[in-house]
C-alpha cells in the first residue's frame, strides 16, 4: 500500500481499504485569485492544502484533492474580479461542486469528512454545498455521514495575533495577500513569493457597504488590502503551528480520532 496522505496518490483499492478502516477525509476548498504583485494566484490552494496535510498526518486521515476554483472574489475581501487571472465560479456552481464531491465520497463509504475553507468568499456557498450533499445522501439512505466545516484562519490564538499585530489585528477580510498569507507562503512556498515586489498602496479604506459596479479606485491598485511588509517564514510558522494544533484538537474532539 502506498503510504501517502493524499487521496489522489492512492490506487482505488488502497483508498477503499482506508475507507473500510473508517478514515477521516479532509476536503480543502480554495480558489484561483490574485494575491498582489508579490505572490502567485494559488495562495488559497496552497494554504488550506498544507493545513489539511498536517492535520491529516496527526489523526491518520487523508486529503482529497483541493477544489481550485471558488466563489467570486469580492472587492472588500479579495480585491474583486477585475484582476486578470482571478477565475471564479457562481455561488450556485460552487455549491453544487461541493455537493457532488460530498455525495461521491459518502457513496464510497466515507463517514467522517472535514471541509477546510481557504478562501473567504467560499464560506456561505460551502455551507449550502454541505447541506445539499448530506440531503442527497439521506435521500439515498445514507444517514450516518458526519461533516465538520471550518475556516482554517479561525484557529489561531489571541496571543499569536497580538504578537504579529502589536498595533491591532485589522481583521481576516483585510488580510488578503497581506502579512498572514504572505508569511504562510514564505514558510510553505517561498519560491512563489517575491518580497521585492510587496506594494505600499494599502491599507485599503473601505466603507461598510458595497458598490455595484465597483467604482474606480475603490480597491488598492495592487490588490493587497492591508500590509505585507514585515512578513516572514518565522511568523508563518507561528500561524501554522496554531492552525494545525487547534484544528487537530477540534477534529479529535468531534470524531474521536
Amino acid at each position: 500500500m502506498v503510504e501517502s496522505v493524499f487521496m489522489a496518490e492512492l490506487t482505488w483499492p488502497e483508498f477503499a481499504a482506508k475507507v473500510a478502516e473508517g478514515v477521516t477525509v479532509f476536503l480543502p476548498l480554495g480558489t484561483t485569485e490574485q494575491h498582489g504583485p508579490h505572490m502567485a494566484m494559488n495562495v488559497d490552494v496552497v494554504l488550506p492544502t498544507a493545513v489539511c496535510e498536517r492535520v491529516a498526518r496527526n489523526v491518520g486521515g487523508i486529503v482529497a484533492p483541493t477544489i481550485p476554483y471558488g466563489y467570486k472574489s469580492q472587492p472588500r475581501s479579495g480585491g474583486g474580479e477585475a484582476f486578470p487571472g482571478t477565475t471564479s465560479l457562481d455561488a450556485n456552481t460552487f455549491s453544487l461542486v461541493v455537493r457532488d464531491v460530498i455525495r461521491s465520497l459518502g457513496t464510497d463509504g466515507v463517514r467522517r469528512l472535514v471541509v477546510v475553507n481557504g478562501h473567504f468568499e467560499n464560506c456561505w456557498p460551502a455551507v449550502e454545498g454541505v447541506d445539499l450533499g448530506l440531503r442527497e445522501l439521506r435521500r439515498d439512505g445514507i444517514r450516518d455521514m458526519q461533516v465538520m466545516r471550518l475556516e482554517y484562519w479561525d484557529f489561531v490564538g489571541r496571543d499569536t495575533l497580538d504578537r504579529l499585530f502589536p498595533e491591532g489585528f485589522p481583521g481576516t477580510e483585510l488580510e488578503h495577500a497581506s502579512l498572514l498569507e504572505t508569511s504562510l507562503m514564505l514558510l510553505l512556498r517561498p519560491d512563489l513569493v517575491d518580497m521585492d515586489k510587496v506594494p505600499s498602496d494599502g491599507p485599503a479604506q473601505f466603507p461598510t457597504y458595497d458598490r455595484h459596479p465597483v467604482p474606480e479606485g475603490f480597491v488598492p491598485a495592487s490588490g493587497v488590502l492591508a500590509r505585507a511588509q514585515g512578513s516572514s517564514a518565522e511568523k508563518g510558522r507561528l500561524l501554522m503551528d496554531d492552525h494545525v494544533e487547534r484544528i487537530t484538537r477540534a477534529v479529535r474532539a468531534e470524531f474521536g480520532v
